[in-house]
């Protein structure tokens, strides 16, 4: 079996890295935050100062998007209290250069994921940048709403696992699928909101993962 070396970037929750792990690659996941499981497979540190070594396959799971996605288009235009729109702009462009230089790793298989983002974050971002391929939680078995887009080079489009049906708009199942939406603010609201659900990881990891060994054998 051809294994790869796979960096997942900024991630704490280690639900990609152990999805890649249990196929027997050589993974490592990094962040500015310790890992969450404790793994001794995690970087603590800036992605871009490890992205030029040797990777196979980067997979930079939660970039901070809070100024990139539409849902947060809103706080360019009217901050929220204590901050400003110079703030704002600023954050703006430093996601859009983190994103950029993820994107432009020099690495030949690159999956980056972000929200839908909003014309002011596209405007920033490199011009090759193909359109996401947007995919749902309920795709891969998990019973949430939550649209991701993957931006993709060297790498397939993710193809659906277990494709559940959501429930209709209005009924208390359709909001339990909605948790991630709903979630309550807090100090924790940003770490339930961006975790990776199980089985999007684990169809990364069978599929890409896959992909990736066909292509060095």
């Amino acid at each position: 079996m051809t294994t790869m070396r796979i960096l997942i970037g900024c991630e704490t929750s280690g639900v990609m890295r152990r999805a890649f792990a249990a196929r027997g690659h050589d993974v490592w996941s990094c962040d500015l935050l310790p890992a969450e499981d404790g793994s001794n497979r995690h970087i603590q540190g800036d992605i871009l100062d490890h992205l030029a070594e040797g990777w196979d396959l980067l997979v930079v799971a939660h970039p901070p998007c809070t100024r990139l996605c539409n849902s947060g288009v809103r706080w360019l235009h009217t901050p929220p209290p204590g901050r400003t729109r110079s703030d704002m702009w600023l954050e703006l462009d430093e996601g859009a250069a983190l994103f950029a230089a993820c994107w432009n790793a020099p690495v030949d298989r690159v999956a980056v994921e972000n929200p839908v983002m909003h014309k002011h974050a596209r405007e920033r971002l490199p011009a090759d940048l193909p359109k996401p391929q947007i995919v749902q939680p309920w795709w891969f078995g998990e019973p949430f709403f939550k649209a991701t887009g993957f931006y993709l080079r060297g790498l397939p489009h993710l193809t659906a696992t277990h494709r559940l049906t959501p429930p209709k708009p209005g009924t208390d199942e359709h909001k339990r699928w909605s948790a991630v939406h709903r979630a309550s603010p807090g100090p924790d609201r940003w770490r339930f909101r961006s975790r990776t659900f199980e089985g999007v990881a684990e169809a990364c990891a069978d599929q890409w993962g896959s992909e990736a060994m066909r292509d060095a054998a």
